[in-house]
């Protein structure tokens, strides 16, 4: 039994927030910040609404697409470092919401690598045969721990939330492969001691520019791939300059890359789900379509999936 992805969904922040209205605020340009990132806007929630909202529509969308009831799930998997509070769990706030009353629930903690340890984690539920549908949410607040007098980080984040639906799908499709990673000798390097994220750019640069190559191809090695194989890559929406290194890894042409990060910005364990739902919605991710999707973030973690599209 292969665990796949039925269906996915998206919450994009109401607010734009562009460059120039950044300018206003911190000591920065629209020129300095696209050129070091790629960003040009990014998307705020409103203040009432918070990461149990965003994951919520998110998820509604995505059992929508997959067209499985909410009443059929057996776990809840959340990605955030934004929770609405300590506890209760972001995925138990949902799952009452959703409706979905036979399903565990549990948060993850892997930073902008979350949504990957979430399809990871979902799939060994799925290939044990112990659950059938798993819900896996990536959702971030970060608006409400940046920094708006920190010229380095103001101008990074936004927020949103992605979701997919995991369940069995048929031979020769599915998730293929995952490589999960942790470098706890970097964790200082992005961190929130306080209200707000810290984070060291030149460090988390460097690690993220090897790590994410590296993993690119080493789970492709896992799912007995080749770079010549893949289709898409869909990786962590954090900096144009990161993206394009793992890209020219596994040498494809840049139409090969989805790309979101110039419209929202690094909405962390949201990014991946969030570029995926883009994609799909365009047209340029098809079924039976091989995909790479590969994250880092703090901690410093890191993660990737092979899978082929489709149930």
């Amino acid at each position: 039994m292969k665990a796949g992805i039925y269906g996915m969904g998206s919450y994009i922040g109401e607010q734009v927030v562009t460059n120039a209205d950044l300018e206003k605020k911190v000591d920065t340009s629209d020129e300095w910040i696209k050129t070091r990132t790629g960003i040009e806007e990014r998307r705020f929630a409103p203040d009432d609404v918070d990461s149990s909202d965003m994951a919520f529509q998110a998820a509604e969308k995505a059992l929508a697409h997959a067209d499985i009831s909410a009443e059929d799930l057996d776990l809840i998997l959340v990605a955030t470092v934004t929770p609405d509070m300590p506890f209760p769990t972001v995925s138990s706030l949902i799952q009452e919401r959703l409706g979905a009353s036979k399903a565990a629930a549990m948060d993850i903690s892997a930073a902008c690598a979350g949504f990957i340890y979430g399809l990871a984690t979902g799939q060994q539920f799925i290939e044990t045969g112990a659950y059938k549908h798993v819900l896996v949410v990536g959702v971030e607040k970060l608006s409400k721990i940046t920094n708006f007098d920190d010229r380095n980080t103001a101008v990074l984040f936004g927020d949103g939330a992605g979701a997919a639906v995991l369940g069995p799908v048929s031979e020769g499709k599915g998730l293929l492969a995952f490589e999960l990673g942790a470098d706890g000798a970097g964790a200082m390097h992005i961190n929130q001691k306080g209200d707000f994220l810290e984070m060291n750019g030149r460090e988390v640069f460097k690690f993220a520019v090897r790590q994410m190559g590296e993993s690119s191809l080493s789970v492709l090695k896992k799912a007995g791939l080749t770079k010549e194989d893949v289709d898409f890559l869909v990786p962590h929406q954090a900096n144009i300059r990161i993206m394009e290194a793992a890209r020219e890894r596994l040498e494809l042409p840049a139409e090969k890359m989805s790309k979101t990060v110039h419209k929202y910005g690094n909405t962390s364990s949201a990014s991946i789900p969030m570029a995926m739902v883009d994609e799909i919605n365009s047209g340029k991710i098809k079924d039976g379509d091989t995909l790479v999707l590969v994250g880092f973030g703090a901690g410093l973690v890191w993660g990737s999936v092979a899978l082929r599209w489709g149930r």
